[in-house]
């Protein structure tokens, strides 16, 4: 059920959950608005639509990867490119990200409502259906355990570490709050960091895949 290359795997996964990006900026946002109760509710509602859709990706892409060599390394070629997609769209509309997590609504949501607002963000958002499509087959193992169980597992770990970092995120921001607001220039380092990290791990799994192609 566990991969070979799970060490790897959590590496990877921290260095991407660490790299503020999307998901970071939203969380963020609702602590700076509301505080840290609402960012923890948001945190987890996130958490629990991210997981529906790696479990998604893991029934529908696990067959599909443990027989086709072809469809494996699409997803490797795929999941690199999409990384640094991710990057350069990052540090391009790093100043738009930043202003749009400076709005500010004007009524408290309730602990339901900000579950049930970042359940629909993850559920609805594209990107992150692609994005487990594209970076968990990565480290599985073709030859071992049914893949749709490793998908499963990695999907589960990555939400978990998700859950804990957003939600450190939130309480950060939520005792700094006017620090972040009166100044936009701190959310634009912080997305440009992220951004740039994003293009590293993308070179790296497309060097990966170079490297296996030749060998």
């Amino acid at each position: 059920m566990f991969p070979s290359r799970l060490g790897e795997y959590l590496a990877t996964s921290i260095v991407i959950i660490l790299a503020p990006g999307p998901s970071v900026l939203f969380i963020i946002a609702r602590a700076v608005s509301w505080g840290r109760k609402t960012a923890l509710y948001t945190v987890t509602g996130n958490a629990i639509g991210s997981f529906i859709l790696s479990a998604l990706v893991a029934v529908g892409l696990g067959p599909i990867l443990q027989r086709s060599d072809l469809a494996f390394a699409i997803v490797q070629w795929g999941g690199g490119s999409y990384l640094i997609y991710l990057g350069i769209d990052a540090l391009r509309h790093r100043h738009a990200h930043a202003a749009n997590m400076r709005a500010k609504g004007t009524d408290q949501p309730s602990g339901f409502q900000s579950m049930r607002e970042g359940f629909w963000v993850a559920v609805l958002n594209p990107k992150t259906l692609v994005f487990y499509a594209a970076v968990l087959p990565q480290f599985i193992d073709r030859d071992g355990t049914n893949a749709t169980s490793q998908l499963l597992v990695l999907g589960a770990i990555f939400v978990l570490l998700c859950w804990f970092s957003d939600g450190t995120w939130g309480l950060l921001a939520g005792t700094v709050r006017q620090w972040l607001a009166t100044d936009a220039s701190r959310l634009v380092i912080l997305r440009g960091i992220g951004g740039s990290v994003m293009i590293a791990l993308g070179a790296f799994i497309l060097v990966g895949a170079l490297r296996q192609a030749l060998g």
